[in-house]
């Protein structure tokens, strides 16, 4: 049985997650900061605290990966248009926005994921931190176990 004092506990675990807009890591840092203060308290503080670094660990590596095959999309965009066997390659840089590649359109679109995933992130890390505050146990969908 959980008390009231443990589901703050577990709420605020969640809901630190959001100091990265203030703190760079903040989101990593301060649910861990919290989570090893408090696990001992019970077993319900401890689960939502792995959950909640859990999932802060799943979305940085989703977000890396995202990342990594999204830059080549507009890399290849950008210097399409260089001649790399020229040594005067500077004289005939040209950008042209006006007509983008399907590249620019493929990076885009994974972009475009990187940003719903971020307010999913965001709707998620609410749902945990209702969820906390009730007294009930969450699980985030996509979430590799790290901390078990």
């Amino acid at each position: 049985m959980t008390t009231n004092n443990h589901n703050n506990i577990a709420t605020f675990i969640h809901l630190s997650t959001f100091s990265r807009f203030l703190i760079p890591f903040g989101n990593f840092i301060a649910p861990l900061v919290l989570w090893i203060i408090n696990k001992d308290k019970s077993e319900f503080i401890d689960e939502h605290g792995k959950q909640a670094i859990n999932f802060q660990i799943s979305i940085l590596l989703y977000s890396i990966i995202i990342g990594l095959i999204t830059v080549p999309f507009f890399l290849f965009n950008l210097f399409g248009t260089f001649d790399v066997i020229d040594f005067n390659f500077f004289d005939g840089m040209n950008l042209n926005i006006s007509h983008p590649t399907p590249l620019f359109y493929i990076g885009g679109s994974i972009g475009f994921l990187a940003v719903v995933g971020f307010i999913l992130e965001i709707v998620f890390v609410i749902k945990a931190s209702l969820s906390a505050k009730e007294g009930a146990y969450y699980h985030y969908p996509l979430t590799i176990n790290f901390l078990k």
